[in-house]
């Protein structure tokens, strides 16, 4: 078994190409190289320790350990202490060269502490045992098309399809373990030095961050997620991965398991509309590439989702050898949500491409030119029954939120018209902004809620249409959208925590059996319609009693179990983080306004 390891157990390091998860005791428990979505080596975090994982962690018991990030980086400082003394972990991965390292450095504080390194690689996560030896003073091991290197000052030795090593940390004394991948035809990569690729790693994620415009309210708070942001970002060509793993679950025991590892238009374009509030316009102008190369062809072909090098195919699978996180099965690589029609990513694209250019990038003809393109599809488009925000395996509907977005879709490009002199229909794009607005407070609403409904004809509620102010469709003071925050407040929070929605028992919603926890972001949007609503005090409370929920070193998951007070769902979550920005930076500005200060 597992053992009592929870989600919030680990820490997130990563070099903008793939990243890995430490638990806090010391094990790696999952990574994928040489990218996001790789298979993978360390799979130990959805079965067992067999299944692939890297220990380095003293020998003896642990009686407390401590860690963080060093201020302003992805570099993980781990204390443990023992009987025998106190012991440093330093881990991190540097920004990719020409191979991807994960460096892990152990430094004895006092004492003289025993440690032990068991490093079991299980490459196609978990399932295939890779062949070992000994090569140039390295440990070395292949399968298929995959290699891994290990390199450490400390004797190397197998023992029960594992590599080890053990060896006693003196105070001062700093021994470097440095695993790093490539591809298995090709020769050894050269050894780095793991203590300047710790230099410039930290210089690396400090110019980074100096970079960041944000100044105020939460800014270390809203500054950590931005950084986690960035780590999730594939620097080869600008996409952004909802999170960096798989399938681990919405519900302990539960079906909801999902791979996260690609690039949602939604998640991607929200975190750029976040990195663009904070300064960080290189990234938008990345994106904006990547985006022009992915959705290139039909725009009746666009996706909701794609790999991060713009791929299509993301064909799912379940890999019945893993047993899955405490048992939660199926495990699922790919993701079957890639073929569904989701409307709202039309305005959330167009979107992001608006405010990109408000932030000063540059205009781009061909950028304009798919707008172009994606409107004239929505056109006729935005009239159909779509699976929307939650990817629902149900029937379509005509969901309140996609319907809002299409909405969005059109004001922004009458905004491109009208503020940068874009040519286009601007009338038609009126007309059909007009329209479906009309439809929207019409049909949407609920006489028996008094709410704004989930789908037209409903009476169901979803969290989703706390967006309507945020987007700019309604005020958040208007009298119907009160009584929608009302609604949702009565009906769908647990512990003052807000639900997507309520799933059925009969799966008549979004197709699957209920059991989920609390969703995050939803959170996180009501905290940020109060502060819009003036309810600066209710939001304030409410977004610190989130904060609350962070893991030690500042990172959340997709959901969370308020009842047993645990995270839930892939992690670390960028869908998450971006509504933590939000609702920070929209209580600040609250607060600022408050004082007579207008806000930026």
């Amino acid at each position: 078994m597992r053992g009592v390891s929870r989600i919030e157990d680990y820490a997130l390091i990563g070099d903008l190409q793939t990243a890995a998860l430490v638990n806090r005791t010391g094990s790696i428990d999952w990574c994928c190289f040489p990218r996001f979505d790789s298979g993978a080596c360390f799979a130990a975090l959805l079965g067992e320790p067999d299944h692939g994982r890297w220990l380095l962690a003293p020998a003896a018991t642990v009686r407390r350990s401590t860690r963080r990030y060093r201020h302003d980086t992805l570099i993980l400082e781990s204390v443990y202490e023992t009987d025998e003394g106190r012991v440093r972990a330093i881990e991190f991965m540097p920004p990719r060269g020409a191979a991807p390292d994960i460096v892990r450095i152990v430094e004895g504080l006092d004492g003289n502490v025993r440690m032990r390194s068991e490093l079991v690689i299980r490459f196609d996560f978990g399932k295939i045992v890779p062949w070992v030896r000994r090569v140039d003073h390295a440990r070395v091991a292949i399968a298929g098309p995959d290699g891994l290197c290990l390199r450490s000052p400390v004797e190397i030795h197998g023992e029960e399809m594992t590599t080890v090593s053990e060896f006693v940390l003196g105070p001062g004394e700093r021994i470097p373990f440095v695993l790093t991948w490539f591809p298995s035809h090709q020769d050894l990569p050269d050894a780095i030095d793991p203590e300047l690729a710790l230099s410039e790693t930290e210089d690396y994620w400090h110019e980074w961050a100096g970079r960041c415009s944000h100044e105020g309210d939460y800014h270390e708070e809203i500054h950590q997620s931005l950084l986690l942001l960035k780590a999730l970002t594939y620097g080869p060509t600008g996409g952004i991965v909802a999170a960096p793993t798989t399938s681990l679950p919405e519900w302990i025991g539960g079906v909801r398991n999902w791979d996260y590892r690609y690039c949602w238009l939604r998640d991607a374009t929200l975190t750029l509309l976040a990195m663009l509030n904070a300064g960080y316009s290189d990234e938008a102008i990345a994106w904006r590439q990547w985006l022009l190369r992915a959705v290139a062809g039909d725009p009746d072909d666009v996706q909701i989702m794609y790999g991060i090098a713009g791929e299509r195919r993301l064909d799912e699978r379940v890999l019945d050898w893993l047993p899955g996180f405490e048992q939660s099965r199926p495990v699922r690589v790919g993701n079957a949500a890639s073929e569904q029609i989701q409307l709202d990513v039309y305005g959330e694209v167009i979107d992001a491409l608006y405010q990109t250019r408000r932030h000063g990038a540059p205009p781009d003809d061909n950028i304009w030119s798919l707008t172009g393109k994606l409107l004239e599809w929505l056109e006729d488009g935005w009239r159909r029954e779509d699976a929307g925000i939650w990817e629902v395996r149900g029937p379509n509907r005509h969901f309140t939120h996609s319907k809002v977005m299409a909405w969005v879709a059109f004001d922004r490009a009458i905004r491109a018209h009208d503020e940068f002199g874009r040519e286009g229909p601007v009338e038609r794009w009126r007309e059909l902004r007009d329209e479906i607005e009309a439809e929207v407070l019409t049909r949407a609403w609920s006489e028996q809620k008094q709410s704004y409904a989930q789908f037209y004809g409903s009476d169901e509620l979803d969290a989703s249409v706390l967006l309507m102010p945020l987007v700019g469709f309604l005020p958040a003071t208007d009298e119907r959208f009160v009584s929608t925050v009302e609604a949702i407040r009565r009906e769908l929070t647990v512990n003052g925590l807000v639900l997507r929605y309520v799933p059925r028992a009969d799966g008549g919603v979004d197709g699957l059996p209920p059991g989920e926890g609390v969703f995050l972001a939803c959170s996180f949007w009501l905290a940020e319609v109060l502060a819009r609503q003036g309810k600066l005090a209710e939001a304030r409370e409410l977004f610190e009693r989130l904060l609350g929920i962070r893991n030690d070193v500042g990172l959340l998951a997709e959901e969370y179990d308020p009842v047993a007070g645990r995270q839930l769902g892939n992690f670390p979550q960028a869908f998450t983080h971006l509504a933590l920005v939000g609702a920070a930076m929209a209580i600040g500005e609250g607060r600022s306004m408050r004082q007579g200060t207008p806000s930026g």
